[in-house]
């Protein structure tokens, strides 16, 4: 598709939050950027233009069958006031991964790129300023044919809304307690796991209701055939350190491939500390914490950055984790990735993108 967008701006304009008030994904933009698709035209129309609701028929494929892909990155307004995308040709070339596992015609990667680069520069008021604070991009593509039948829809539309965010952690950086699940599964190989899509994040909320009701921030969810490899924890890729060796589960069909877990990766490489990419069993890091060697645990996403564990509950035991504070290696990996997407540190791997 080698259409222009054309941009439409809104008549009137929203009055823009404190950066001091930003929750997380409640207050939305003037502007969203939309297109369509139809087998026998592709993708056409690309265009801004207010934000408003979509006209969806009631009978509209993703309503029925769930068809439905989305992702999640971020601008950053960088302490020498230019913004930044962190990784936006990462999260395009997922997003396009997750489309084709879902039957979704995958969108040309430089109108994606220049869909996310248009909006947020049309709405480039919206990205806060306060250290902490950035502008959540959630690009989202839907199957809009209207029928009953289960098969791929045959028309779809995409579009990108955009949503000032605060900080993660508005008290600060603290480590979180969770529960290993053992009752639910979220992914087993071969199905939904690596792609970004609703239903899976739907088969996560039991689970992390009932954590919350018992006192946890998240579940950590084991693998769905055996239960005894760890898989994600809650939304976020899960990493732990034993001994001098930090253990990520491998991208196998199960976990989503994080951005943030592969900036992570090269991080650890690039400071030549051991990173391993394998399965590492519960039972595993049970006896790595009896044994003293089990020194950090982290989540990675787009959201927290990193999420430092703190405990770790399974069978009625409980695993303090560093005395329930946060590591060393967690704290220099989220300052090394933050300084980056706010332009405080050098980008040797070129990963942040101006606008």
């Amino acid at each position: 598709m080698s259409e222009p967008i054309r941009i439409t701006k809104a008549p009137t304009l929203k009055k823009k939050p404190k950066d001091s008030e930003l929750g997380f994904g409640i207050i939305f933009t003037d502007h969203m950027f939309v297109a369509n698709f139809q087998e026998e035209k592709g993708w056409y129309d690309p265009r801004v233009e207010p934000y408003a609701p979509i006209p969806l028929d009631p009978a509209a494929a993703v309503l029925h069958y769930a068809q439905a892909v989305f992702d999640g990155l971020k601008a950053f307004r960088g302490v020498d006031g230019k913004l930044r995308l962190f990784r936006p040709q990462k999260h395009v070339e997922r997003l396009n991964n997750s489309a084709r596992r879902m039957c979704i015609p995958p969108l040309d990667p430089e109108l994606a790129l220049q869909s996310i680069v248009t909006v947020v520069q049309t709405d480039g008021e919206w990205v806060p300023r306060m250290l902490g604070t950035s502008l959540y991009i959630r690009p989202t593509i839907i199957a809009s044919e209207a029928f009953l039948g289960v098969r791929p829809a045959r028309s779809y539309v995409y579009f990108v809304i955009l949503s000032p965010v605060g900080a993660y952690y508005p008290e600060g950086m603290a480590p979180v307690k969770i529960r290993v699940e053992e009752r639910y599964v979220r992914a087993v190989e071969g199905g939904l796991g690596g792609a970004k899509t609703g239903a899976n994040y739907a088969a996560s909320l039991m689970a992390g209701e009932e954590a919350k009701h018992q006192g946890f921030t998240q579940v950590l969810w084991l693998d769905g055939v055996h239960r005894r490899y760890i898989d994600e924890v809650g939304t976020m890729n899960i990493m732990v350190k034993i001994g001098d060796e930090v253990i990520t589960p491998p991208l196998t069909g199960t976990v989503l491939p994080g951005v943030t877990r592969d900036s992570v990766l090269t991080l650890l490489r690039d400071w030549g500390l051991r990173a391993s990419e394998r399965q590492v069993g519960i039972d595993e890091v049970m006896a790595a914490h009896r044994a003293g060697t089990l020194t950090e645990v982290w989540g990675t996403g787009t959201a927290a950055v990193i999420s430092p564990v703190g405990e770790l509950a399974y069978k009625g035991e409980t695993m303090v984790i560093n005395g329930g504070k946060i590591g060393p290696l967690t704290q220099r990996l989220y300052d090394a990735i933050v300084g980056i997407q706010y332009g405080q540190a050098p980008d040797p791997h070129g990963w942040t993108l101006e606008v």
